[in-house]
């Protein structure tokens, strides 16, 4: 992690406030930092807030491992309408007057824990013949979303009544909290959809860590954004190190081959040089060849 020359290099933790697309924040992060590139590690509906990491600088070559962990999810799913978005800003679509008691609930949570067969929302950035999903529902079309294999570690009920309840989820990579929420109504007898939607923590990004966009732009004029901004290699946690040599570094940073005598492991590695990572690297029987170069 470094800021040297106003020029960043990590990740933020924006606690993404509602109405704003994802899209949008990363652009204010990026006028708020100066910082160009600049990304973010799954995208989080305009209606709903919470962790979205942020990455500055060389840390954009990491989000494509930051989109595989674990996510965590608050969620509130109102019963009695099924909408066209699945979530409170959609259309109504369907209604039903049946309302499932929080024993009844509990009692079907289960089922929807562990690898599981879901079907997309129709309004999703998922491309079907070339075209996003949403362009083809907001156009009027039905879009063919064909069902996906997703997992859930574990899903939690909070609190409740016979209008809504409150659940937690922890779920992996492609999981849709929207098609839970019609998927539960669905199960119960009944019609759901998401009324509030929180995402508590991305891996090692927390909701304790996110700071809101007003207090990046206090840091960022006070130049005290370092104390926020977490180190590049936070994506990386569980990809194995390799420690190199002065030589062996330069090499690497050139796009060169080098041989290790013990490797630790085979596989994708993080070349590291006095406690800096110097790139993404490929570790094969005691050959190592750079795969993302990190130009810090």
């Amino acid at each position: 992690m470094n800021v040297e020359g106003h020029r960043p290099h990590g990740w933020l933790v924006i606690d993404k406030p509602e109405g704003m697309t994802s899209s949008s924040v990363v652009g204010r992060v990026r006028r708020l930092t100066g910082t160009r590139p600049v990304g973010h590690a799954g995208t989080l509906d305009p209606l709903a807030t919470g962790v979205l990491p942020v990455a500055l600088g060389e840390a954009t070559k990491t989000t494509s491992f930051a989109m595989t962990f674990t996510k965590s999810y608050r969620v509130t799913v109102a019963w009695g309408e099924e909408r066209s978005t699945d979530d409170r800003e959609g259309d109504v679509v369907a209604a039903s007057g049946r309302r499932p008691t929080v024993e009844e609930v509990s009692a079907a949570l289960p089922h929807f824990i562990g690898t599981l067969s879901q079907r997309p929302p129709a309004f999703s950035a998922i491309k079907v013949s070339g075209r996003r999903a949403y362009a083809i529902a907001r156009s009027g079309g039905t879009p063919e979303l064909a069902d996906r294999t997703v997992v859930v570690y574990d899903l939690r009920l909070v609190s409740g009544d016979r209008n809504a309840v409150s659940l937690e989820v922890d779920c992996g990579k492609g999981f849709y909290v929207r098609a839970l929420a019609r998927d539960l109504g669905r199960s119960l007898g009944t019609l759901g959809y998401v009324q509030r939607l929180r995402r508590t923590r991305v891996g090692p990004f927390t909701e304790s860590a996110a700071i809101s966009l007003d207090s990046l732009g206090d840091l960022v004029h006070s130049a005290r954004l370092i104390e926020v901004l977490q180190p590049l290699l936070t994506a990386l946690d569980d990809i194995p190190a390799l420690a190199v040599s002065d030589l062996d570094a330069t090499k690497i940073r050139h796009g060169q081959r080098i041989m290790v005598s013990s490797p630790a492991v085979d596989g994708l590695v993080v070349v590291v040089h006095d406690g800096r990572p110097v790139a993404l690297a490929r570790s094969d029987h005691g050959s190592v060849a750079p795969v993302r170069v990190f130009n810090l």
